[in-house]
């Protein structure tokens, strides 16, 4: 967790969403330090990936306040974007254009929302497809990649906004088991870089390697949140004792 001389780069303060009658995240608080890296685990439907989309308003909350480097999301177009500049995301499917090639993928955004020329634009994005490892890739169209290289693709296209922080969202449940560790590899280097990171994730061994912070959520709360080591070595809830035990039969 962040240390309480330290403002956290993300608070979550009492944090409810509700779709209909369904309370999705009952007053979650959760603070995220400067290079803090946070796994987020849990049940289906427990709300790890609603709390993630709330961070950068893809859902918005009814109730309490999401403040990510200083700025409180308060509904306006002008903290959104404040706020969309600072935060990357990256998804279960890649959401590429499959008309576009890899290249005009990751330049698009740079051209456009940071107003960047086609030149900087295409050395910028040549810089993280060397990063994702799939640099020689760049002409293709995303049909003619595998998923862990599409993955990829989604991860550097994220990257050439130059995000503060980057969510994730179970990024490797759609992939073939063989293409996982292609795409835990790159999300590893990136933590090790210093990145502000959330990713949701069943990948227990990522998590072990990666976390600074485990975070376990079911019924749309906060369970527990701890060390890796005392996370899965001692865990206090017998929810997350649950959790863990089918998960790591696995």
């Amino acid at each position: 967790m962040t240390s309480n001389t330290q403002q956290p780069l993300i608070e979550i303060a009492e944090v409810s969403k509700f779709f209909g009658d369904f309370q999705a995240l009952k007053t979650v608080n959760l603070g995220v330090g400067q290079g803090e890296r946070v796994v987020v685990c849990g049940p289906s439907g427990s709300g790890k990936s609603t709390l993630i989309r709330c961070i950068n308003q893809l859902e918005k909350h009814e109730q309490g306040s999401i403040t990510v480097d200083g700025v409180t999301h308060d509904g306006t177009s002008k903290s959104l974007n404040f706020i969309r500049q600072k935060v990357g995301m990256v998804f279960q499917q890649f959401n590429l254009f499959p008309h576009l090639s890899v290249l005009d993928n990751l330049t698009l955004g740079p051209i456009r929302s940071r107003g960047m020329s086609r030149g900087d634009a295409q050395a910028l994005a040549m810089q993280y497809l060397e990063r994702v490892r799939i640099p020689e890739q760049s002409d293709k169209f995303p049909r003619q990649l595998s998923g862990g290289q599409q993955q990829r693709v989604a991860i550097a296209r994220s990257l050439c906004m130059e995000p503060q922080i980057m969510l994730f969202d179970e990024p490797t449940s759609a992939l073939d088991p063989e293409m996982i560790n292609e795409v835990l590899d790159v999300m590893t280097e990136l933590a090790s870089s210093g990145m502000t990171m959330i990713v949701v994730t069943h990948e227990m061994g990522f998590a072990r390697r990666v976390a600074d912070t485990m975070v376990f959520m079911d019924h749309g709360e906060i369970v527990e949140t701890a060390a890796p080591e005392k996370f899965f070595n001692q865990p206090d809830s017998t929810r997350c004792q649950d959790f863990l035990q089918k998960i790591l039969q696995h």
